[in-house]
């Protein structure tokens, strides 16, 4: 603020006090009662929202996650290969897809989830993992650890 004498500058009552109200005033514009107009309640109450609000968005993101994590789980059972063995046949495989990817995937591109169900339990089978004793070896999939086997026979 620009103030053209001193004396205007000692009589302006504290600006920042202002906007401080200002700003609780309108977050709790939705409140009703004293809780919105009156400040000393009015902080409060937006103290106690905020926090019901981190608390939320936690559980938010936990609730996605185990919603992913069970599509995953589904579309792979699906196909025959267990979660476990997926999630690791894709990593030794060098495919670093999210879990929200793979849930689309397996929600709606069935075909596309299925190719990397086949790719995953390939890997588990090439590289000899314990579980991996009961996943039938794809028809018609070709690895490059498959065309080594293929040529040095």
């Amino acid at each position: 603020m620009v103030f053209p004498t001193a004396l205007l500058l000692a009589r302006t009552p504290n600006p920042d006090r202002f906007w401080k109200k200002r700003k609780i005033f309108k977050m709790s514009a939705h409140f009703y009662g004293r809780s919105r107009n009156c400040y000393s309640i009015a902080i409060r109450s937006v103290h106690r929202a905020l926090q019901y609000a981190r608390r939320s968005k936690d559980h938010k993101k936990a609730d996605s996650i185990a919603l992913y994590t069970q599509r995953i789980r589904a579309g792979a059972e699906e196909h025959g290969v267990p979660y476990v063995l997926f999630r690791e046949g894709l990593t030794r495989s060098n495919i670093m897809l999210d879990r929200k990817t793979l849930s689309d995937l397996a929600a709606w591109e069935p075909r596309t989830f299925k190719s990397l169900t086949e790719i995953a339990a390939a890997k588990c089978i090439d590289d000899n993992i314990v579980g991996s004793r009961h996943l039938e070896e794809p028809k018609y999939f070709f690895g490059r650890d498959m065309l080594k086997r293929f040529w040095n026979r």
